[in-house]
């Protein structure tokens, strides 16, 4: 497989006004998806593009962008204004559109922003298919006659359609009334959606983080900063607290005494709760980021769980390939592939609410049995020609001490994509013992 020359791991993504992020790049990047979407589309019509956003005041100037160059390549556009990411893989689908944009830089501060792709499934675009919008974007805009361009209008009620698609999987006999949650939405994509959602099931909300200004969005608030969600939750005497993230694909929740809860627990907390009503689907997918703790307590349940590359798509590859249907980051990125086709924080919310109000029990009770480990992470830089994992002293130091960790702690060595750096992380049972055990790794790595 070729290389990628723009896309990342989702999506092209910077700081705007910088390459690839300047209004003639994102032009001629709409303009590639569309010729590359009319030499797939089958029927005579236009295909048409659905695109939402989050709300940094760059989105403005992005969406206009995007518009122009698929509209000069003869592809309609749709659009919805500010919405979650998946919410525009859910109408993408719901629609019948040829693909969806989203303009987002998630978790980044307003300076970022990028451009997310789904396919007409909802689904993240292959490799294979960015690397034809790659190829296209090299050739050149080449705008259709004008009797062929594409038209812009926008979709009527896209919010309340999202509302309604997030309410459907919610237990019809279930409901949050008695529940007090402070929801923090970042300042981003999901001020008008994620409050509505858990409103309308009966949930007495507080909205913090909705007030979004175009500078603001994941400003000391959103699942960045759950420290603030915590303040506010004790603040107003709620039951729990719920934050997502500028573009709403990520989540941590909150218990009423301010213990904040990551991906890790929340993924134990949905799966356990599926595997005791025997509709778990199969196992588990984390990463290798997920703790440790997380593994022991699925072993416990002879719950399957299986590890891919950091990132949701590669959790998705795996879930995919598996036909499980469970998987998420411990930043927060949670996978129901019964529910949607991508991370989505507010169904990952509502399967945790759910989970609890039927069990009923707290958010320390249902993810007791996860005790996580310490981490101790550090970066070694290197050479970028160093042969660092060849070297016989780095072997036998890392042998050494997944031996004397085994069953109780985990090491993991991971050479960083945009730095020349190898992190190295070791969990332990014991904090002082994972801080000296990667401590001893790098050094090896370091010489």
């Amino acid at each position: 497989m070729a290389n990628r020359k723009y896309f990342g791991t989702d999506g092209v993504r910077g700081e705007v006004g910088v390459a690839p992020i300047t209004p003639e790049f994102i032009m001629r990047l709409g303009h590639a998806t569309g010729r590359v979407l009319k030499r797939h589309w089958k029927s005579s019509s236009h295909p048409a593009v659905l695109i939402g956003k989050d709300t940094r005041i760059s989105g403005y100037m992005l969406e206009a962008a995007l518009e122009a160059g698929l509209s000069a390549a003869g592809v309609d556009v749709v659009l919805t204004g500010p919405l979650p990411t998946p919410a525009i893989a859910y109408l993408t689908r719901a629609q019948r559109q040829a693909a969806g944009l989203v303009i987002s830089a998630s978790h980044n501060p307003y300076q970022d922003n990028g451009i997310k792709f789904f396919n007409h499934n909802g689904d993240k675009l292959s490799d294979d298919a960015e690397l034809e919008i790659e190829a296209e974007f090299d050739a050149g805009i080449r705008c259709v006659p004008s009797n062929e361009l594409g038209k812009a209008k926008r979709l009527n009620d896209a919010q309340g359609r999202y509302v309604e698609f997030c309410k459907r999987g919610f237990p019809s006999d279930l409901t949050l009334r008695g529940l007090k949650i402070v929801v923090d939405c970042a300042n981003g994509a999901a001020y008008q959606v994620t409050p509505a959602v858990l409103h309308e099931l009966g949930a007495d909300v507080v909205t913090i983080g909705a007030s979004p200004d175009g500078l603001n969005i994941n400003k000391g608030v959103g699942a960045l900063y759950p420290e603030y969600l915590a303040e506010k939750v004790i603040h107003h005497k709620a039951d729990v607290g719920i934050a997502v993230d500028g573009d709403a694909d990520r989540l941590v929740i909150v218990d009423a005494k301010g213990n904040i809860y990551d991906g890790d627990q929340l993924v134990y907390i949905i799966a356990a709760h599926r595997a005791a009503r025997g509709d778990l689907g199969g196992g588990v997918v984390g990463t290798q980021m997920t703790n440790y703790g997380l593994e022991r307590a699925f072993a416990k349940r002879n719950i399957p769980f299986a590890r891919a590359k950091v990132g949701d798509r590669y959790v998705l590859e795996i879930l995919r390939e598996k036909k499980w249907l469970i998987g998420g980051e411990n930043s927060g990125h949670i996978l129901c592939l019964d529910r949607h086709t991508t991370g989505d924080a507010t169904i990952a919310a509502l399967e945790v609410l759910g989970a609890l109000v039927q069990q009923g029990k707290s958010l320390a009770d249902a993810s007791a049995d996860v005790q996580l480990l310490p981490q101790h992470l550090i970066n070694v830089r290197i050479d970028k020609a160093s042969p660092w994992a060849d070297k016989a002293a780095v072997k036998s130091t890392l042998a050494d001490w997944e031996k004397s960790l085994a069953g109780r702690g985990r090491i993991l060595l991971r050479p960083s994509g945009t730095e020349p750096v190898v992190r190295v992380m070791v969990e332990a049972e014991d904090e002082s013992l994972a801080r000296t055990g990667a401590e001893a790794i790098a050094a090896a790595v370091a010489a």
